[in-house]
């Protein structure tokens, strides 16, 4: 078999994996959640004016903080929505997953051995558990 078969065989278990599944399955939710929508929605209409706003040669300064304060209070208000939550722990454990292969593939390429090469990170992927990236 040629690299690109094989490669094609890697996607589809990649596709059959748990971590895979929830995460389009949360994306579906979260994509249907017409609340989580429309904040969304005025998150990016709040982060659009704000950027009108700087671009004028005379800045309001507090219409800008304003506008940030309410951008701030949406973004909260959707981190907070149980979809993007679900969507956000589901994206996290397949970027893990996703992260590993990455890895290996690109250790492999260059020069080391398959069977031992591995993702080495001390990264949980929680940043409240971090003291900083490297």
């Amino acid at each position: 078999m040629d690299i690109i078969e094989k490669t094609r065989e890697l996607g589809k278990l990649l596709q059959q994996e748990e971590s895979y599944i929830k995460k389009h399955e949360a994306e579906k939710k979260a994509d249907e959640d017409a609340e989580l929508q429309a904040l969304i929605k005025e998150f990016n209409l709040k982060r659009l004016s704000i950027n009108v706003e700087t671009q004028k040669v005379e800045k309001d300064g507090e219409k800008i903080a304003q506008l940030n304060k309410e951008m701030q209070k949406v973004y909260a208000d959707i981190m907070a929505n149980e979809n993007m939550k679900a969507y956000n722990d589901a994206k996290q454990d397949f970027d893990q997953l996703s992260g590993r292969v990455m890895t290996i593939l690109q250790n492999c390429i260059a020069g080391e051995d398959p069977e031992t090469t591995d993702f080495s990170s001390s990264c949980t992927g929680s940043c409240s558990t971090c003291s900083g990236c490297d």
